[in-house]
């Protein structure tokens, strides 16, 4: 169940088999993302790839036939078309095509009718059409594929591509759940199901006694762990620096190596990362002084160069030191920066009141204390409109709610109006599921996990990691039984397994980096439970409140909770949230 092995064991794969010589490797602009991010270019280089081009910018390239190409495209008309054209005109003496998806007849048929000089000497499925970025958690990179509570058609195509893919990859036939409130999940777990029957030579897997489950929720269940403060190593680089595709831009970062405009952030490639990406920000700063410890340890011993044996020792050791040296600059460089961002926000503050609206029933205190935020001119316009929506969600039903004289506070100190206008925006996406007489959600089963969002967790000493997302609760009434059928319903009608073992998990509108640690956590306390978790996008909070606009701008009024009024003249735009 290793999303990540699954990837480079498919791009090891797809250049061992053309064999020994120099190779050049043909992609698109997805899966060049798709093989950055499971294999690092310089691993790449060592399998004798000694040239990366991208298809659609390729077509005028000096002609090399002394290099065997290796195809490895996504099985888009668009690519099929570009390829065919390059068979034509082949540059290369030999080419070896695989495809990241299912590719059809008719597009093998256009292939073959291309290949006149006869260059082509296999093409195959590497069902690789995933960002794996890590070994339990993937994405789609795709943003805002929600429209007005409806999927946008090309990103409900390319999320069916996406989850058969994993299912292929991980050889698993699975029965489908989905949460029964959600449209979206329903539609994406239908079509799935549809093309596993349609292709059901390709999923020919035995079952066995565990039958796999592939469990398809929405973002909508938990619209609060995206809009939260991070405080471990990995999600709060996302939140604060935001990563893509295992790589975060330092461009405008004081004090950042003029060489260093971009890193790699790969448990696969940095052991430190590996060692740490889940440990809380408090203990970070230890384990950086013992990574630099070690290293000024280690710059002493290269120091001492006073006979051959020292001079033979040291250009043994100049890569592995040097690749240490790189390491120590990144995560003090990253850490430096995750700190000066903190304190110059004033993050710890707004995380805690964060932590109360999300985890404790105290109105009054939280509501006194995100006024006095609001107030600060520290904070950003992004935190002072996070703590609002919070409030929004937690207290938009209590009685003696001020949604209206927070959003007032919010146009004082000069927010965007975006910003002031997704209070509404984030009201109708979480209640957008929502039926007459009901909660947020349809089901009682799924709204006693909601309100587990809400409810403090005894025992828990860090302020900043009280919260626990909803997944969470969801996955361990999956496993043990719990999980409702009337809220969780199977497609097709069949019977639920008796035993779980291997999960997949989607969630329509995004995944986030606390959920993916939740499950960490899951699996490692449970050693028979294997979970694979992604999403249309992997979240910080910028990037969900962006797809959350998206979703719920073309809803009609009347679907709209809260919906504009005019304020009184001379006050300027009001949004009355009553």
């Amino acid at each position: 169940m290793n999303v990540l092995l699954a990837v480079r064991m498919y791009v090891s794969k797809m250049i061992q088999d053309s064999g020994p010589g120099m190779k050049v490797l043909l992609m698109d602009k997805e899966t060049i993302g798709i093989v950055s991010v499971a294999y690092a270019q310089s691993e790449i280089l060592q399998k004798e790839v000694y040239l990366f081009e991208q298809i659609d910018k390729s077509g005028n390239g000096p002609i090399m036939k002394h290099l065997k190409c290796v195809v490895f495209l996504r099985p888009s008309q668009e690519n099929v078309q570009l390829l065919a054209s390059e068979l034509k005109s082949p540059r290369y003496g030999v080419y070896y095509i695989y495809f990241s998806g299912i590719i059809s007849k008719a597009s093998i048929k256009v292939l073959a009718e291309s290949d006149e000089q006869e260059v082509v000497r296999e093409i195959q499925e590497f069902y690789a059409d995933f960002f794996a970025v890590g070994p339990h958690l993937f994405s789609l990179n795709l943003e805002k594929p929600i429209h007005g509570m409806e999927w946008d058609p090309n990103c409900l195509q390319r999320s069916v591509q996406g989850v058969l893919s994993v299912l292929l990859s991980l050889k698993k036939n699975p029965i489908i759940r989905y949460q029964n409130f959600s449209s979206l999940a329903r539609r994406l777990a239908e079509n799935i199901r549809d093309t596993i029957l349609k292709e059901s030579s390709l999923f020919h897997f035995h079952r066995g006694e565990s039958i796999p489950l592939l469990l398809i929720l929405d973002r909508r269940c938990d619209p609060i762990t995206p809009l939260l403060n991070q405080w471990t190593y990995q999600a709060m680089v996302h939140e604060l620096l935001s990563i893509k595709n295992n790589r975060v831009s330092l461009v405008g970062v004081p004090g950042a190596p003029k060489d260093m405009s971009e890193v790699l952030l790969s448990a696969e490639q940095d052991e430190f990362y590996a060692n740490n990406m889940y440990l809380n920000f408090g203990d970070i700063g230890q384990t950086i002084k013992s990574l630099m410890d070690e290293f000024q340890m280690k710059a002493k011993s290269h120091q001492k160069v006073e006979s051959i044996a020292d001079m033979k020792a040291f250009v043994e050791n100049y890569p592995q030191f040097k690749k240490m040296s790189g390491a120590v600059t990144k995560h003090v460089t990253l850490v430096g920066e995750l700190s000066r961002l903190v304190t110059q926000h004033n993050l710890l503050e707004v995380s805690e009141a964060e932590q109360e609206l999300a985890c404790q029933e105290e109105h009054t205190q939280s509501l006194t204390k995100i006024r006095r935020l609001l107030v600060t001119d520290q904070i950003r316009d992004l935190d002072a409109a996070r703590l609002v929506f919070l409030y929004a969600i937690r207290y938009h039903k209590h009685q003696s709610k001020d949604i209206v004289g927070l959003v007032d506070l919010l146009r004082r100190r000069g927010t965007p109006v975006r910003l002031i206008d997704c209070v509404e925006g984030i009201l109708r996406y979480a209640s957008s599921g929502e039926t007459a007489g009901s909660s947020i959600l349809t089901t009682n089963d799924v709204t006693k996990i909601t309100e587990k969002i809400f409810k403090g967790l005894k025992g828990v000493e860090n302020v900043f990691t009280q919260h626990s997302p909803v997944l969470k609760e969801i996955i361990d009434n999956m496993v043990k039984g719990r999980l409702s059928e009337e809220a969780f319903p199977t497609v097709g009608g069949e019977s639920l397994p008796a035993r779980i073992q291997d999960v997949v998990i989607f969630i329509v509108g995004g995944v986030t980096h606390e959920e993916s640690f939740a499950v960490h956590q899951f699996c490692r306390a449970n050693t028979g439970i294997r979970i694979a978790l992604g999403g249309t996008l992997i979240h910080n909070s910028q990037s969900f409140i962006s797809d959350m606009e998206a979703a719920v701008k073309y809803l009609p009024a009347g679907n709209a909770k809260y919906p504009h009024n005019s304020a009184p003249s001379g006050s300027g735009r009001h949004s009355k949230l009553t």
